[in-house]
């Protein structure tokens, strides 16, 4: 299965990690690491994970406080959002507006 990351994904992970690693020395690899253990537990089993809107899933990190929201499809996994738990819920699916309209 294909993993395919939103741009506004894949600059989220990388402002978290760059932040992580400016707090201390090796803290944003394990963020990143964090982020891919995540990635693997979705593709393991994609529609294992808590459904939270329409067909969209999520995976909590480990010690960080951070969600993979991603939506399952029949060949790719297409994640959305790395999405900081203390932004206010919802604000990744404003993303996907037309699409729920």
């Amino acid at each position: 299965m294909l993993v395919v990351l939103r741009p506004e994904a894949e600059q989220e992970l990388l402002e978290a990690q760059a932040w992580y690693e400016s707090k201390a020395l090796g803290l944003g690899f394990e963020f990143a690491r964090a982020a891919d253990v995540a990635v693997a537990s979705a593709l393991r089993n994609p529609l294992g994970h808590l459904r939270i809107e329409e067909e969209f899933r999520r995976v909590l990190f480990r010690k960080f406080p951070y969600t993979l929201i991603y939506l399952p499809n029949p060949n790719e996994l297409l994640v959305v959002s790395f999405f900081h738990q203390h932004r206010e819920p919802g604000v990744w699916l404003e993303r996907f507006s037309s699409r729920y309209a």
